[in-house]
């Protein structure tokens, strides 16, 4: 070794800048194995209270991209643009965006994750749909981008190997809501798709990883920051997760409300957020000048049902029964318990990681990575923040196949909170990220 791993911890915990020669020299050899977990989980923790200037957090992203494979996909037509999320409760809208940004003419390449921590995964959603496939090789993946406008899989164990492993102890470690480990690993695998833009879905609110508007907002900039110099176009808007996006919060069930909003139906909070990014997306594809086209584009791929065939297209493709969209009623959940309200009034607040949690606790997501997940556990709201509520109202239905029905249903009730007062729905769109802080959106004629 030309250096010692101590070493390097021990500057980083002391705050110093470390040489891009450091960061390589411990990327490497721990993906050797030669550096053990503890210490990179030292290195974690140093990061997490220490934090990482440009010129590191550059050369992190580089060594974790080119640690695997990347992607070609210079064969397939148009510019090919990602949407990426920074993670929240009952955020399905890559189930919706994907199949409508595809069908509007912009090809989606998209290698999703699944459940950390309290919020929910695209990937675990997916595997709900009775013989839907993940895991595919790069050359599937081109494949089916090829022929149905967007595809969506995991990390195989050749792209962004660093990032697998690092993802796994930042989750085992309490590492998770580090702005530069967070942009790391987003940024690597974004990267390593093949993409030339992507937009991304900054949360803030008691539902995301970084529920402080300012820290969320660095985050923001940070990734932006990673995406242009890669040469990668990156979009970043900052949208609320104070309560859980939609009703639904559990991967069958977030299934079905993304097949409403494709229907033309669905709650107005996901095709709030689904539309915006869509928009971007269309701009930064090249499939529209501006957003007032882009949604024009994208209402008359929904209204005509193109966005949702679509869908249909990639399920078959990846292995899927698209049938089972003709007989959701049928699919085997677990009794939903019923959650009443003790009070008249008006729902004051919904505290979304206490959803999220109660969600993970029924089922739907892992105490650990290795955990297996129930895709009908979850929490349907049938209220939402501002909605008037009668004593003894249905508030939501707690869907678990545990034997703790009782105190999951106590946590669901508590986390909604009714007043004598009429609220506000919190905001939802909160504005484009920017160098200097967060631009206003304006309004789409």
């Amino acid at each position: 070794m030309s250096y010692l791993p101590f070493e390097i911890i021990a500057k980083k915990r002391d705050g110093q800048p470390l040489s891009s020669d450091e960061i390589k020299f411990f990327i490497s050899e721990y993906l050797k194995s030669t550096i053990p977990d503890y210490q990179m989980a030292a290195m974690l923790m140093a990061i997490y209270f220490r934090g990482m200037n440009e010129t590191e957090l550059h050369t992190l992203v580089e060594e974790m991209l080119h640690s695997g494979d990347t992607i070609e996909l210079s064969e397939i037509p148009g510019i090919k643009v990602d949407k990426h999320s920074t993670g929240g409760v009952g955020d399905k809208v890559s189930l919706i965006l994907a199949p409508l940004v595809a069908a509007a003419g912009v090809p989606v390449p998209m290698i999703s994750g699944r459940g950390l921590g309290h919020t929910g995964g695209t990937l675990d959603k997916l595997e709900a749909i009775p013989g839907y496939r993940t895991q595919l090789s790069i050359e599937e993946f081109k494949a089916i981008l090829k022929q149905g406008g967007f595809a969506m899989m995991g990390q195989t164990e050749n792209i962004v190997p660093a990032d697998r492993r690092l993802y796994a102890l930042r989750s085992a470690t309490a590492t998770i809501n580090s702005v530069p480990l967070v942009a790391g690993s987003i940024m690597s695998k974004k990267i390593a798709e093949g993409i030339q833009a992507l937009v991304l879905d900054v949360k803030t609110g008691s539902g995301a990883f970084f529920p402080e508007e300012k820290e969320a907002i660095l985050l923001g900039q940070t990734l932006r920051a990673v995406g242009e110099r890669a040469g990668v176009r990156t979009e970043a808007f900052l949208t609320g997760m104070e309560q859980p996006l939609g009703r639904t919060a559990g991967n069958w069930l977030e299934v079905v409300e993304s097949v409403d909003c494709l229907r033309g139906a669905g709650p107005a909070d996901v095709k709030e957020v689904t539309f915006l990014l869509g928009r971007w997306m269309l701009i930064l594809g090249g499939r529209a000048k501006s957003e007032a086209e882009a949604q024009e584009k994208l209402e008359s791929a929904l209204n005509s049902g193109a966005a949702y065939e679509k869908f249909l297209k990639n399920v078959e493709l990846q292995g899927g029964d698209p049938s089972v969209f003709d007989r959701m009623e049928s699919y085997p959940l677990p009794k939903p318990v019923p959650i009443e309200a003790e009070s008249s009034g008006f729902v004051k607040a919904i505290n979304a990681l206490e959803i999220g949690m109660a969600t993970v606790a029924a089922g739907a997501g892992r105490n650990r990575m290795e955990d297996s997940v129930d895709p009908g556990a979850g929490v349907v709201l049938e209220k939402k923040v501002s909605d008037v509520v009668e004593k003894g109202e249905i508030l939501a239905w707690l869907y678990t196949r545990k034997s703790d029905v009782s105190g999951l249903a106590s946590r669901v009730k508590k986390a909604i909170s009714i007043g004598r007062e009429k609220v506000k729905p919190p905001k939802l769109l909160k504005g484009r990220i920017t160098d200097s802080g967060v631009e206003p959106l304006k309004a789409v004629s």
